[in-house]
């Protein structure tokens, strides 16, 4: 079952051009050939085949950090699916809506440092965004591995049902 986190909350794979009329950018992160930190990865190729929105788009983020700013900066909200290491068993969900850059979660997987600057020039720029992140817990990270361990593949159907729901709801005019 998904967690919500105790933080103070905030009120297809798309080009520079589609994003422009975004309401909801769903942006998967991870490294797919380390295994299970890949997760955030497979959750989006999954969301590809699911019905969304038209103002919902779909990124894959890969381990892009900073290089996701000018996608993030031209959505009101954002919806990240990551792997953590957070000492939870593999395939804990967890949902996290930090209002500000400090209530970024510490130790998502290897390119943490890359998203708690994303969202931090976000904020510099005045263009933080509402966030919503999902995140997978893994316990291990097998370099040049494509697949997932169990626990983690079979979170992959609740976290997309979630998402699903979530950008719906989050691209339905006048809710949010």
């Amino acid at each position: 079952m998904i967690q919500a986190a105790d933080l103070d909350l905030v009120g297809g794979t798309g080009s520079i051009a589609e994003t422009d009329r975004c309401q909801v950018l769903v942006i998967g992160v991870g490294n797919i050939l380390m295994g299970d930190e890949g997760v955030g990865i497979h959750v989006l190729r999954t969301l590809e085949t699911e019905a969304l929105p038209p103002k919902v788009q779909l990124l894959d983020g890969g381990t892009g950090g900073i290089n996701l700013l000018e996608s993030i900066a031209r959505a009101p909200a954002v919806v990240m699916i990551d792997a953590t290491r957070d000492g939870q068993p593999a395939g804990t969900v967890a949902l996290v809506r930090p209002a500000c850059v400090a209530n970024i979660p510490v130790g998502l997987s290897a390119h943490d440092f890359g998203l708690r600057d994303l969202f931090a020039a976000a904020a510099l720029l005045g263009q933080f965004p509402e966030i919503h992140l999902f995140t997978i817990s893994v316990e291990e990270v097998n370099p040049m591995c494509l697949d997932l361990s169990p626990a983690v593949s079979a979170a992959i159907p609740e976290v997309v049902n979630a998402v699903v729901a979530l950008a719906q709801r989050l691209a339905a005019p006048g809710e949010g």
